[in-house]
């Protein structure tokens, strides 16, 4: 019996309307999931001092690390979902259900735990300047033991896009987001917590967002909502989901890694450079939440109509998706050249110089900028790449983006160079986008091949 059609049917319908509509709905809810971080380094380098800011700018990386490994493996998980939604097995969809839960449960114990007990020698490898290094501590260790929370929300919103709903992930996340500010205030202006209360508002803001996440699912979606025999450990469908979902952790932590090394060329320099990247990086985080919000719309499309077995459709998709992007990627690096020197204010204190960042700033962004449009070649295909069965193989981009990074922070560390040490992401995006573009060409045309065969 197929599931019932409830949420929006990607394997029908123009694909460039349903990407360019589950995209942008995707991309509010994004900008707001940035806005947990930005938030806290906006509050805490206006209230606490530079020093703090800079704290929450170095861990960074390493929250990266967490989230990209643990969001990627419950993207994976999801894509079991998609794919049997598409294919109309609903049994198969609520079996991916509960084992995926049980997985990612695993997941964020495994994280708190490795994450609590290298936190401290990880921070001193990545050369994290002595006069910040209490506040990061304390800031990144709070994140690593409420993973958990991060976890939850982000699978269920995983298994409500995976069968075409974006908008309530949206509602929650906007909610979560307004209850992050309430709490960064009062814990940090009130309570005077520092890096600490910004990290616990994070925290809390996000738990509190998988609660409506949990009821709406149960109330609304019977296609994700388990009966009693769905609950029973199912091997079969926990293999597909750690087919998928492994590779993908992998890929996002050789990707964070090589961010990790970059931000250790970026500790060479001094405070002023690190607090002057943080605030940079927060504002181009925002510009480029279209690129990943792109990666999760393909993930569910190509999952979907991979399901239904429809490559032709998935072609047609990527191609939409390349043109939406072009037109974003010039926008968005108009828009962040010209307003960061404007925009910088904002994470300091009234009485600091901010003349003083800005050349810092700047050539970071710019460099950034001029590539962007690589960074979503680099969403699209490898996310797309996963959904048709090809998870491992994705798994390149994530080696070539390690060592473009690599390259570039070495050198940069060894001429002590600061305008090699910010063409470390650019140089990364431009490699592995178009790697993505010839891997996933050979890709889909096997893929063709093998279905005229088995038809």
């Amino acid at each position: 019996m197929a599931p019932k059609r409830t949420d929006t049917d990607m394997t029908k319908g123009s694909p460039f309307s349903i990407i360019l509509k589950f995209t942008m709905t995707l991309l509010l809810g994004n900008v707001a999931q940035q806005l947990y971080n930005i938030v806290d380094t906006i509050i805490v380098g206006r209230y606490v001092d530079p020093l703090a800011l800079a704290a929450v700018g170095s861990t960074g990386t390493i929250m990266f690390l967490m989230f990209g490994t643990s969001n990627g493996m419950v993207s994976g998980f999801s894509i079991v979902t998609s794919q049997k939604y598409g294919a109309g097995d609903e049994k198969g969809v609520k079996a991916s259900v509960t084992n995926g839960l049980y997985l990612s449960l695993a997941i964020a114990t495994l994280i708190t735990v490795i994450g609590l007990a290298f936190m401290r020698p990880l921070l001193k490898l990545m050369n994290t300047p002595a006069d910040i290094f209490d506040y990061a501590i304390i800031y990144i260790s709070t994140i690593c033991g409420g993973i958990v929370c991060v976890i939850l929300y982000n699978y269920c919103a995983s298994l409500m896009r995976a069968v075409g709903n974006s908008k309530m992930p949206l509602i929650f996340l906007l909610c979560s987001a307004a209850t992050n500010v309430g709490l960064d205030l009062l814990f940090i202006i009130r309570f005077h917590l520092g890096t600490y209360g910004a990290a616990l508002a994070t925290i809390i803001a996000q738990g509190l967002a998988v609660i409506p996440c949990i009821i709406y699912i149960y109330a609304k979606m019977p296609v994700l909502r388990p009966s009693k025999e769905d609950w029973k450990i199912d091997p079969k469908i926990i293999k597909q989901q750690l087919r998928l979902g492994i590779p993908m952790a992998i890929q996002y932590s050789i990707t964070a890694s090589g961010t990790v090394i970059m931000q250790s060329a970026f500790n060479t320099f001094d405070s002023v450079a690190v607090t002057a990247i943080t605030a940079a990086s927060k504002f181009q985080g925002i510009i480029t939440m279209g690129m990943f919000s792109v990666g999760q719309t393909m993930a569910a499309y190509a999952g979907q109509n991979y399901g239904a077995r429809n490559m032709k459709r998935i072609r047609e998709g990527i191609h939409a998706a390349l043109k939406i992007y072009v037109v974003y990627s010039v926008i968005a690096a108009v828009v962040a050249i010209l307003a960061v020197p404007h925009v910088l204010w904002l994470f300091f204190d009234t009485e600091v110089d901010i003349s003083l960042y800005i050349p810092w700033a700047m050539p970071y962004i710019i460099e950034s900028a001029v590539c962007y449009f690589f960074l979503a070649m680099i969403f699209i295909y490898r996310h797309t790449i996963q959904s048709v069965g090809y998870a491992s193989i994705a798994m390149i981009l994530g080696f070539v983006e390690l060592g473009a990074r690599m390259i570039t922070s070495f050198y940069s560390i060894y001429v002590h160079n600061y305008y090699i040490a910010v063409a470390s992401d650019p140089f990364a995006w431009a490699t592995a986008g178009i790697a993505g573009m010839l891997i996933g060409m050979v890709i889909f045309r096997k893929t063709e091949r093998k279905w005229a065969l088995e038809s």
